[in-house]
Order: C-alpha cells, then structure tokens, then sequence
C-alpha cells in the first residue's frame, strides 16, 4: 500500500512538472527562469505604472518610439559596419523577418472554440446570479459587490491592475514555499464559511429553502 501511494505521488508530482514545462505562464509566475519573470514583472509593472502617470495614448507612443529607437539605431550601426568591413551580411533583421508570424486558422478556430466556451459559463452564471435562482449565491454576489463598491473608493483600476500585477507574480512561489500552512488556514476559513452559510440558509423561509432543494 505505502508503495502504491508513493507511486501514485511520484505520478503525480511527474505529472504537475510536465505541465509546468508546457506552460510558459507558469514558468513565468513560478520564476523557474529568474531573468525571464524578471524582465516580464519588470515590464508589466513599469507599463502598469506609466498608465498610471500618463495617458494610454502617451504610453503607447513612447513604448513603439522607444522600440524604432532601438532598432533604428541598431539598423545604422549594422550598416556602417558592413560598410567599413565591406561585407554583405544584409539585413540586420532579415532572420526575424523571414519568420513566419502569420495565425494558423487552426489556432484561430480553437482560441475561438475555447474563448466561446468560456463565454457561454459567464453567461450562464450571469443568468443564474442575477435571476436569484439561488438565493444564498445571489447574496454571495451582492455582499461582494458591496465590499468592491469600498474597494473601488479607495483604488483606481490601473491601482488595483499594479496590485494584481504584484500578487500574480509573487503569489504563487510564496503559496508553493508554504503550501501546507497556507492550505491549513485555508481549509479552516472555508469551513467556518460554509458552517455560517448553512446557518444563515436554515434561518431563511420555508419556499425559498423548498425552492432551493429543488
């Protein structure tokens, strides 16, 4: 039995490895290439905090000046170069430019495909919230609403978009060093809520429980 169990934990932490691998995100939020989620925490955050500072129209100009800069720069230099050297490497882009960016039609259709389903859940749990189908979910979402009505005194999007920035890159390294305590409490918070929802659905009338079984 203790061996069927470790193989089964062996399997399965394989099985977590394999799709962290295929999954670039990952990687990224789980900082398995520092320089990588680095350079992507750093860009996110600084095109976060210039939105914060100066208009969209402004950011993005000076990123694509910033970018034709670079390149520019680049393209003179290469060319000065081969001038002086008298070689003919050619285009200093021409290996990026020959690359093919185009969207396979596959892929399309199955973003598509993927998007729709995605779609189609929000709206059928729009319908289900907002219609009171469940009474004690609908109150979930009108006791969240209230608290993001607080949230939203206080922060701005682009302010809550940085802290979501924040929490997505750091997050998940710290939950993956603390797993255990961190489901511990978790498990105990989700307990506690479901005992004061199930008090709070006793306490509420008759039909709407009947309705609710239903």
């Amino acid at each position: 039995m203790a061996d069927l169990t470790t193989q089964s934990t062996h399997i399965s932490s394989s099985e977590t490895s394999a799709s962290m691998k295929d999954s670039p995100v990952l990687e990224l939020v789980y900082w398995r290439e520092p320089k990588k989620s680095a350079a992507a925490f750093g860009m996110s955050l600084l095109v976060l905090l210039s939105l914060a500072t100066f208009s969209v129209i402004s950011v993005v100009s000076y990123l694509l000046l910033a970018c034709l800069c670079v390149t520019i720069t680049f393209r003179i230099y290469k060319s000065v170069v081969q001038a002086v050297q008298k070689s003919e490497e050619g285009h200093p882009f021409k290996k990026l430019m020959e690359r093919d960016i185009s969207v396979p039609p596959e892929t399309f259709r199955k973003v598509v495909d993927v998007s729709l389903k995605y779609v189609n859940c929000f709206i059928k749990r729009a319908r289900h919230l907002l219609l009171v189908e469940d009474l004690v979910d609908s109150l979930k979402l009108a006791g969240v609403m209230w608290l993001m009505t607080y949230i939203g005194a206080v922060f701005n999007g682009i302010t809550i978009l940085i802290l979501a920035d924040i929490i997505f890159f750091s997050t998940p390294l710290i939950y993956e060093k603390n797993k255990t305590q961190i489901d511990h409490y978790v498990d105990m918070i989700r307990s506690r809520v479901e005992e004061t929802l199930a008090k709070l659905q006793d306490k509420l009338p008759g039909a709407i429980k009947r309705t609710k079984a239903e």
